[in-house]
């Protein structure tokens, strides 16, 4: 399930938010890059007059927001974006083998005694495309002398710490195209010893070059839905952690608050609305939206979360960092030059986690932010303060 790209460029100006009205010279799609960036130095932020005509306003009564970053904490540049000293992400620290077994399909007949995991020990499928290819329910309750029909396929079995990134990756098929094949589900967190069926490349046998080159191609979807990796059946998930001083290992899983923090989504920056939700006019489509801003200003969570991830894995968005905040709600912020937070870390509303730039295909600095709810992007417009 890719995208042909998350951005569009705003030719009209945002209903509802007369005080942000875009003002876009050119069209600039998500995956291109553009022609020439702008990388003059832009004013101190501090001699830069308020413009409340144009950039969007906290309300009066949202809680004040702390805009100095630590400044004691080493970073890593890596060309464009400096982050804090972290382990690689879990789909690199761990890669994985490509030794799934074929097993054609076929019937299986319940023997007394059996149970469904002794069934899948026994075929090699997995537990979940045999209770679906036979309407079975959880429990999965089967009985002796039940035929069971055992669909055929390639079956991987999943190993502590592997990702689906990283088992998309290494079979050169697409992780969203693994995800619905297993009809897998929130919070997409697999588990070792878990067998998932590897779907064929489109029109059957291996997979092309080109094939293989798209699933190394990560998209948000993917670090949502693949990035965290297998949990041991004894192993419980990561608490979160309190400071950016404290790192979670790679093969720590990180989940979500159990439900989105009262107050709602405030305006992560203080800036001018220069691209909105949605298909623009080139046909291309924007996933969030892009607030112009000046260099290194200060990027603040949009509502209490954890981070999901911190990096600059995806091209286009260079500096990125996503927040988990409960209730199937993600935030996505893009194109920053510093990040200031971890993996695993909780955050709070309106807490600085990063500083701003033109990292990826950026053509200004300025912040892409996205909110989604689930695995759908919703216009963020709708859920942030109108003044």
């Amino acid at each position: 399930m890719r995208r042909a790209s998350l951005f569009a460029v705003a030719t009209v100006p945002l209903l509802g938010l007369a005080a942000c009205i875009p003002q876009v010279e050119r069209p600039a799609g998500y995956g291109t890059a553009p022609a020439q960036p702008y990388r003059d130095p832009p004013p101190r932020r501090d001699d830069q007059p308020r413009r409340d005509d144009d950039r969007p306003r906290q309300d009066d009564d949202q809680p004040r927001r702390d805009d100095a970053p630590p400044q004691d904490i080493p970073g890593r540049d890596t060309g464009g974006v400096t982050t804090l000293p972290a382990p690689r992400p879990a789909w690199e620290a761990r890669p994985v083998s490509a030794d799934a077994k074929t097993i054609p399909d076929s019937t299986y007949l319940v023997r007394p005694g059996d149970t469904l995991a002794r069934v899948v020990d026994r075929s090699g499928a997995s537990m979940e495309a045999i209770a679906r290819a036979n309407d079975l329910a959880s429990p999965y309750t089967i009985r002796a002398g039940q035929r069971l029909t055992i669909p055929g396929g390639r079956y991987h079995q999943v190993r502590r710490g592997e990702t689906g990134i990283a088992i998309a990756r290494a079979y050169g098929v697409e992780w969203s195209r693994i995800v619905a094949a297993n009809a897998l589900v929130e919070p997409y967190v697999l588990r070792a010893d878990q067998r998932i069926q590897i779907p064929d490349a489109p029109g059957g046998g291996r997979p092309s070059a080109s094939e293989r080159a798209q699933a190394f191609k990560l998209d948000i979807d993917d670090i949502l839905t693949g990035g965290e990796p297998a949990l041991a059946s004894n192993q419980a998930p990561a608490r979160p952690i309190a400071t950016p001083r404290r790192v979670l290992p790679s093969n720590a899983v990180v989940t979500a608050p159990a439900r989105l923090a009262s107050g709602g989504f405030l305006w992560p920056v203080d800036g001018k609305l220069v691209k909105r939700f949605g298909p623009g006019a080139s046909g291309e489509r924007n996933d969030g939206i892009k607030i112009a801003v000046p260099m290194s200003t200060s990027i603040h969570a949009a509502a209490d979360g954890v981070v999901a991830y911190v990096g600059d894995g995806i091209a286009a968005l260079g500096g990125l960092v996503i927040v988990k905040h409960g209730g199937g709600w993600t935030s996505v912020y893009g194109h920053a030059s510093k990040l200031l937070v971890q993996r695993g870390q909780s955050v709070k509303r309106g807490q600085t986690i990063a500083l701003s730039g033109d990292t990826g295909f950026a053509d200004r600095p300025e912040l892409h932010f996205e909110l989604r709810k689930g695995r759908t992007p919703v216009d963020p417009t709708s859920q942030l303060p109108r003044s």
